[in-house]
Order: C-alpha cells, then structure tokens, then sequence
C-alpha cells in the first residue's frame, strides 16, 4: 500500500530502479564461513571452562598438535589427521573426513583427528563414529579431560603434556620443549593475572615421565608400528608422534 501511493510522485523512470531495490532487499544474506582455527579457539575455550585446565596449557597443547602457518601466525587447524607416519591439513571437514574413510578402508586404525589429534584407535570408543571426532567441541572437551587426568597423576600441567604424547622419557621431553614454546607465546596473550600452575613449579618438569597411566587411561597417540602397554603408556623406543606436522608448521613461520 505504501509503495503503491509513493510511484506517482517516483515517476515512470524511477519504478524499475525501486522495484530491483526491492528485489535485492528480498535476497536473503548467506551466512558467513567460520574460520577453521576459529573453531579450535572456542572449543578450547569452552573446554578450559569445563574441565579447568589453565586456557594457556590447553591453547599450548592446541598448536603443539595441530599448528599450521594461517593468515600471520600459528594457528590450530581442526580438519588435521596423522597415521602412518603422514600428518596432514584439509581445507574442509568433508575432505578430512574423506581422508579418514580412505585410511579405515586401507585397514588403518592407528589415526589421530582434530584440533587436539585424539587417536581413533584407543579413543574412538568415546565418539559415536571416526567423523564425530572431528567436532571441534567434543575433540577439544575429551582431551581436555585426558590431560587433566594426566595432571592430577603427575603434578603439573608440563609433565601431564610430556606424557599426553609419550610415556618414553626422551619423547616427552622432545614434546615438551615445543610444548613450551608454544606456552611462552599462550600465556603471553592472556589477561593479567596470577601465573598458571604451568609454571609454578619448575623442579617437578625434570622428573621422570614413567609409571603407568590411570587403568581407564589408553595413549591418545599410538603410532603405526607400535603396540602401547595395556595400561596407557608407549612402547619403549617409538618413533615421536606428529613430528611431521610440527617441523611442517615450523617451516612454514
């Protein structure tokens, strides 16, 4: 009604233009594409939230596991997989989940996922199917809850992330020491405030890294080859887990 009383007073020229402004406004806005490292922030803020792991420790372990080279910096890349020595970043989910499938039908079972490379093998009984896995809040929660059991067993949140790659002291360590440098860079970008338990105690992060995980606990990381100890710890002498995808995002700084 209102536009009809308006077009005399538009003229004739003027109706096309009106009507394709109409017709514009009638389109609807597509939704904007989350950024995939995006995803891996809020899930691993949410889990923080959870579980009460310290943000930085979580974010620590984040690029440790799944680091990639995004738009300036280092980032978390949910659509991540490693098995059989290959670690590799999709674009999309469906392609991660493509790749999955490919890897299960060569009988791979051995095949760390997501943001935080939850190992299928040991794990994938916790999520309905290998593709679930993907789900950046249900990959960022479960890990968060592995790694606080592994902190209430050893300490402190740096030998909990030693042995969240490898119960071999030398592999730990390895991991740790990248570990750490990721936690330099985390905790330098949160709020002030007291410093996380990460840090409280130094003389604990040397101690040895043995002794068997909580009988529930199974290696989020077993690597092809290697057959873990039944209660959660490595195999002596495999071969470090996701040294690809680190040295790769290294490359790519």
């Amino acid at each position: 009604m209102i536009v009809k009383s308006f077009l005399p007073a538009l003229g004739c020229r003027a109706i096309p233009a009106l009507l394709l402004l109409l017709g514009l406004m009638a389109v609807p806005t597509l939704p904007v594409q989350a950024d995939p490292s995006e995803l891996c922030d809020r899930a691993t803020e949410r889990a923080a939230v959870a579980t009460g792991v310290p943000l930085a420790v979580l974010q620590a372990i984040a690029l440790t596991e799944t680091g990639r080279r995004h738009r300036g910096a280092v980032r978390p890349w949910p659509w991540t997989t490693h098995a059989a020595g290959a670690g590799r970043w999709f674009d999309s989910r469906a392609a991660a989940e493509a790749h999955v499938r490919s890897l299960r039908g060569e009988g791979l079972r051995s095949i760390d996922i997501g943001c935080f490379q939850v190992n299928f093998r040991w794990h994938g009984e916790a999520f309905a199917t290998p593709e679930a896995m993907f789900d950046p809040e249900a990959n960022a929660l479960y890990a968060a809850r592995f790694l606080a059991g592994l902190r209430d067993e050893l300490g402190d949140w740096e030998a909990a992330a030693g042995a969240y790659h490898s119960r071999t002291p030398a592999l730990a360590d390895r991991y740790t020491a990248r570990f750490r440098q990721h936690l330099a860079v985390t905790e330098s970008a949160q709020p002030p405030g007291p410093p996380t338990a990460a840090r409280a105690s130094r003389r604990d992060a040397t101690r040895s890294r043995g002794g068997p995980l909580l009988q529930a606990a199974q290696p989020l990381f077993g690597p092809a080859g290697t057959e873990p100890a039944r209660l959660g710890s490595l195999a002596g002498g495999a071969a470090p887990r996701s040294a690809l995808i680190v040295s790769a995002a290294r490359a790519l700084q």
